[in-house]
C-alpha cells in the first residue's frame, strides 16, 4: 500500500502510526533483547501512549518516530524517525533521530538505511538545520549506526531519565548538520 507512505527508502516505507500497530509494537517493547538499553520493558498501555504521542507529534510537526514497513511485504518491523526532545540538557530542545527494530529484522541494515532516509526527509523536506542522536554509552550497535550515517560525536552526558541506572545513565550525543549529510 505505497500510497500510505510519507516517504520510502530502497526497501522501507515510512508512515504515521495506526491503531493496528499496537500489538506488534507492544510485543517488541516487551522483548528484553529489544529493550536491553532501556531501564525496563514497556507494557501495552505505555506502548499505546507512545503511539498516541507519535500520532500527535506527526500532526503537529509532520515528523515523528515513523512506523516502518518492509516494502516488499508491507510487514511492520518497528520504528525509525525523528522526535522533538526537550528534557533538561545543554543541547535541548533538539530533534533526535532514533530507531527500534524487531529482532527478526536485525542485521539487515534496516536501521542504517532508514536513518539515512530520515536524515534526507528531515533536512530536505522539513528544513531542519541539525539532528542529534543519543544512546547509552554501552549501546555500541546504535552508536555504530550513528557513525555510519555520518553523525559526529558531540559529548557524553548523564541522561536525566536514567540517573538511577548506573549501567545506562552515561549517554553519548552525536550530531549532524544539514550541510554535512
Amino acid at each position: 500500500m505505497p500510497s500510505a507512505y510519507i516517504f520510502n527508502s530502497e526497501r522501507l516505507g515510512f508512515r504515521n502510526w495506526q491503531d493496528s500497530d499496537l500489538q506488534a509494537l507492544a510485543t517488541m517493547n516487551a522483548d528484553p533483547r529489544v529493550m536491553e538499553y532501556f531501564s525496563s520493558t514497556v507494557d501495552e498501555i505505555e506502548t499505546a501512549k507512545f503511539i498516541a504521542r507519535m500520532q500527535a507529534e506527526f500532526a503537529k510537526h509532520d515528523f515523528c518516530y515513523f512506523a516502518v514497513d518492509v516494502l516488499t511485504s508491507n510487514e511492520f518491523i518497528g520504528f525509525i524517525g525523528l522526535s522533538n526532545k526537550d528534557f533538561e540538557a545543554d543541547f535541548t530542545p533538539c530533534v533526535d533521530i532514533g530507531w527500534r527494530i524487531d529482532p527478526d529484522h536485525w542485521g539487515k541494515g534496516y536501521a542504517t538505511e532508514g536513518a539515512r532516509a530520515c536524515l534526507i526527509y528531515g533536512f530536505n523536506t522539513m528544513a531542519l538545520t541539525s539532528i542529534v542522536s543519543m544512546a547509552p554509552k554501552i549501546n555500541k550497535k546504535s552508536i555504530a549506526v550513528m557513525k555510519k550515517i555520518g553523525m559526529q560525536f558531540e559529548t557524553e552526558f548523564d541522561h536525566p531519565a536514567l540517573l538511577d541506572d548506573e549501567r545506562l545513565k552515561t549517554c553519548v550525543l552525536y550530531k549532524i548538520e544539514r550541510n554535512e549529510s
